[in-house]
């Protein structure tokens, strides 16, 4: 018969590069600095980073609470030498969840530990009586993460004081807009039902104030104290005036502007060159988005063929979208890149009510930043109360992209101008 040979197991606490990083950098920390008492203090605030739960927090702070209070000095050893089955006693815990525990905080990097040959705890004095080493559990590494670990903990206390600080805020302005949306009586019962549906819009996006972010709350916070402001008639705040520079500018590189046509951006100039015409001043009071809603092809000639026509590229900068539509700042976007614009799109859709088959269909005709540019323009439009059907005028959009018909400059540049205009007077 041949030799049976079996697998052994092996024996001892599982050796990972993470746990070799943290017995090394354990080795390099400066006892004296950081006393007991600092430690249980901040053992105890851990779990509200989520790095360790409640139960392992107890079982922390009875670590610290076994080592001397003389071993955190300059010249100590900081090492609990109790067994697991004391510590389980200790905290009214079993054995084996003990030792479940003790490798979850050695993991986490809040304990080291050392293992003797039979698995014994136990410390090496000198002649002297001191101890000078010891297989235990280890808190040094404590004292050198406390500067991190304790930082951690303001972090996340300030951000919980900012979030409850937001949820209140909300929360008054849910209220107070509803009860303006009560008592206001200007304006038209269309007026009202359009103020009051947008209410609710709002407050499903939300959803649950407890479990929204405190970017969406200070959001939400925003556009309900404004429409307070238009239920109440209270007159527009003061805005900067724009900057009268050439808002009819057709050549941007890298969002610096080419100056090639006269700087009053409402002046007559060549039927190619005008922006302010191209834009429709007739306000839509039906929900459909007819072809006169768009930006009419100024001179060219629509094709002979049924072949989609070569879409042409948005040459606008990011500040001329920003001047056309500030009714971005108004739900509290304030992008500062073409990728801060498109990763705000989804949420200035359901804020508009744009569904998402609308704006992935633009997506793939536009691409992301055209599309981003047509959804910037149809909130602008519906915030002017010229559309009521968003995601109707923006499949119509799509759809004149299709044919190559769509000129999103001209749309960007004539809203650039009205708002020009509106400020100045």
């Amino acid at each position: 018969m041949g030799n049976t040979q079996t697998n052994q197991r092996l024996n001892g606490r599982r050796i990972t590069p993470r746990r070799a990083h943290f017995c090394r950098l354990a080795e390099s920390g400066r006892v004296g600095t950081i006393t007991r008492a600092q430690l249980a203090v901040l053992v105890q605030s851990l779990p509200c980073i989520g790095l360790i739960n409640g139960t392992e927090s107890h079982l922390l702070v009875a670590l610290i609470n076994t080592a001397q209070a003389d071993t955190f000095d300059k010249s100590g050893r900081p090492i609990v030498f109790k067994s697991n089955q004391q510590l389980a006693f200790e905290i009214g815990r079993s054995v084996g969840r003990v030792s479940r525990m003790l490798s979850r905080l050695f993991d986490a990097g809040l304990i080291t530990m050392q293992d003797s040959g039979n698995y014994k705890r136990y410390p090496i004095r000198n002649g002297e009586g001191e101890i000078t080493d010891g297989c235990g559990i280890d808190l040094r590494i404590l004292i050198v993460r406390y500067a991190e670990l304790d930082e951690s903990v303001r972090q996340a206390r300030a951000e919980k004081k900012a979030a409850d600080a937001a949820l209140r805020r909300y929360r008054g302005a849910l209220r107070k807009a509803r009860q303006a949306l009560a008592v206001a009586a200007e304006h038209s019962e269309r007026a009202l039902a359009r103020l009051a549906a947008r209410i609710d819009r709002v407050s499903d996006l939300v959803g649950i104030a407890g479990n929204a972010s405190s970017r969406m709350l200070r959001r939400a916070t925003a556009l309900l104290e404004w429409l307070v402001e238009r239920l109440m008639q209270l007159p527009c705040r003061s805005k900067e005036a724009a900057h009268s520079q050439n808002m009819t500018c057709p050549h941007v590189e890298n969002d610096m502007h080419k100056q090639i046509t006269t700087p009053d951006p409402i002046a007559e100039s060549n039927d190619e060159m005008r922006s302010a015409t191209a834009e429709q001043l007739s306000l839509l009071k039906a929900g459909s988005a007819s072809k006169r809603a768009f930006e009419e092809s100024l001179g060219r000639r629509r094709s002979e063929s049924n072949q989609p026509q070569q879409l042409p590229r948005v040459l606008v900068a990011l500040q001329d979208v920003l001047r056309a539509v500030p009714a971005l700042k108004t739900y509290g976007f304030a992008p500062t890149s073409w990728a801060d614009l498109a990763r705000a799109v989804p949420l200035i859709c359901r804020f508009a009510g744009i569904s998402d088959d609308a704006h992935r269909r633009a997506v793939e005709e536009m691409g992301e930043q055209q599309a981003a540019v047509a959804v910037a323009v149809t909130l602008e439009k519906y915030e002017r109360q010229e559309v009521s059907s968003p995601g109707g005028y923006l499949r119509a959009m799509t759809d004149r992209a299709r044919a190559g018909e769509l000129h999103l400059a001209r749309s960007i540049y004539g809203l650039a101008a009205r708002n020009s205009m509106e400020v100045t007077h």
